[in-house]
């Protein structure tokens, strides 16, 4: 039997514009409503010009310090395909860290990636990655892109799929696990009234959506 975790460390990351931030507070305040301690911390660099951008949320029975340490992810949200690479530094086999990237690419001028070279990189360090078209999903069943990190969220905590069985195991009966009340209380009092409806819909999207 896996040994269980005590504290759930969480990076987010990707561009600006993106609702890095608002995933952050989400899960943050789930936790609380979890009664659980909760630790943040967010690196905004360059984001209001589309920058890379880094949150970290930590939580669980008792929680010391905001920053993830390297190797500690418990989860790893990229919301851009090629970021996922840059959190890798929080990733390892040991913690048996979980990834959950957006297939999607902010326009640049220099080359990209390749998906099967980032996967290929991530199969080193994890054998639990998630690569969804989430912002496509999203603007075609909801005519908005930017909610893809609450539909991940939706998809990572309660999505209904065979290959989500690693992820129950690590997040089933201890400190780090999340009632889906909380984080939809979470989401009525973080997300601004005149967009919550569009934010809940994208959670129930991920919550359904099968791979």
């Amino acid at each position: 039997m896996a040994k269980l975790k005590k504290e759930m460390n969480i990076i987010i990351n990707g561009v600006g514009g993106q609702g890095l931030i608002t995933l952050q507070k989400v899960l943050a305040l789930a936790a609380i409503k979890s009664e659980r301690d909760v630790k943040t911390s967010e690196l905004h660099g360059l984001s209001q010009r589309g920058g890379s951008v880094e949150a970290h949320v930590r939580y669980g029975k008792k929680t010391y310090s905001p920053l993830v340490p390297k190797g500690q992810a418990t989860m790893i949200f990229s919301l851009e395909t090629q970021e996922a690479l840059v959190a890798s530094y929080y990733a390892s086999k040991k913690a048996q860290t979980i990834f959950f990237i957006n297939q999607y690419r902010t326009p640049t001028f220099t080359e990209t990636i390749p998906d099967e070279k980032i996967l290929s990189e991530l199969k080193r360090i994890s054998s639990n990655i998630f690569l969804i078209p989430a912002s496509d999903i999203c603007q075609k069943e909801l005519g908005n892109p930017v909610v893809a990190g609450i539909f991940l969220l939706g998809f990572a905590f309660f999505g209904n799929h065979e290959k989500a069985v690693p992820l129950k195991r690590i997040l089933d009966p201890y400190e780090t696990t999340l009632e889906v009340s909380s984080l939809e209380g979470a989401l009525r009092e973080v997300v601004p009234e005149k967009y919550l409806e569009l934010n809940l819909k994208a959670f129930n999207l991920g919550k359904d959506y099968k791979i």
